[in-house]
């Protein structure tokens, strides 16, 4: 068992910008990614409100994190998912498939996935029409139309990438307005080969081997219907990836977010926690950058105890 000053559970933007930090601070540092780097952001086609960057695709914003961090030498072990982690102790211990890691304090930035919405069909057609990722597999539905569940900041950006992409795209949200970003909304209005579908809800996804249609439900007139479509795309936000992290006894709030002060200090001395698997109420980017710099700091201080605070 490889000893570490610092291990991090995720490498997304809070696990990688911690990974920066910790290295800076001088810490012999790792982060453990069960898939690859870059996490759910790698997925996002377009982002545009991370500063210095006017409009850049999720994946090279990712990628550029990455590279970053492994020039600061942090050593980013993919494909590895965490099993167990024992806390308590000076020493925290992580377990994955493959063998067992050391440190000294721990960061768990183990991100979110992506939410269902929990209809027939949804499960039997996932990957054969059903998708939560418009950059992944919009491209597959050229000229068709598709279907677009969800009104906020990831249904938007959905929508404006799958309308370039595809024939049509038919909106449909539970809602009558949208609570995405008014200059996301601004766009979609803009849009001619997009249909919004206002207080309207999804009850079954219908198919033969690939989805071809879904049966929708108006939940203001009372009346239900059935729309032919080539693919769904389900954005109705995420949930968090906390379920190691109960297990191992750290507290979180009644939605499963690991709850943290404002120094990403978790009910563990020596752990922490940061980015969209956190009770912050803001999951995006740079909030996630900006908790994972703190937790590395915090961790750095636990650690060497210049400053560290009781």
């Amino acid at each position: 068992m490889e000893p570490w000053d610092l291990v991090i559970v995720g490498a997304g933007p809070a696990g990688l910008s911690s990974g920066i930090y910790g290295a800076r601070s001088g810490l012999k540092t790792m982060i453990i990614e069960e898939k690859m780097a870059g996490g759910t952001t790698s997925d996002a086609p377009s982002v545009e409100n991370y500063p210095g960057f006017a409009h850049i695709s999720g994946g090279e914003l990712a990628e550029k994190m990455t590279i970053h961090c492994r020039k600061m030498g942090v050593a980013i072990r993919e494909l590895e998912p965490v099993s167990a982690l024992n806390l308590q102790g000076d020493e925290k211990t992580v377990v994955t498939h493959k063998t067992e890691h050391s440190a000294k304090a721990l960061i768990i930035a183990t991100g979110s996935h992506y939410r269902e919405i929990g209809v027939p069909g949804e499960k039997e057609f996932r990957g054969k029409g059903v998708s939560y990722c418009a950059v992944c597999d919009g491209p597959f539905f050229k000229d068709k139309r598709v279907l677009v569940v969800g009104g906020g900041n990831s249904a938007a950006t959905a929508i404006l990438y799958l309308s370039g992409i595809v024939g049509e795209v038919v909106v449909v949200h539970r809602r009558h307005a949208f609570r995405a970003e008014e200059a996301l909304v601004r766009d979609i209005e803009g849009k001619k080969n997009v249909q919004v579908l206002w207080n309207t809800e999804v009850c079954e996804i219908l198919g033969e081997k690939l989805v071809n249609k879904v049966v929708l439900f108006d939940n203001e007139k009372g009346e239900t219907r059935e729309l032919a479509v080539d693919g769904v795309f389900v954005q109705v936000g995420e949930a968090p990836n906390s379920q190691i992290a109960r297990e191992a006894g750290v507290e979180v709030d009644e939605h499963g977010y690991i709850k943290t002060d404002i120094f990403q200090r978790t009910n563990f001395a020596g752990v922490y926690a940061a980015g969209d698997v956190t009770n912050h109420p803001v999951k995006q980017v740079g909030t996630a950058v900006g908790q994972g710099i703190t937790a590395a700091l915090e961790a750095y201080a636990y650690i060497r105890q210049p400053y560290y605070r009781k």
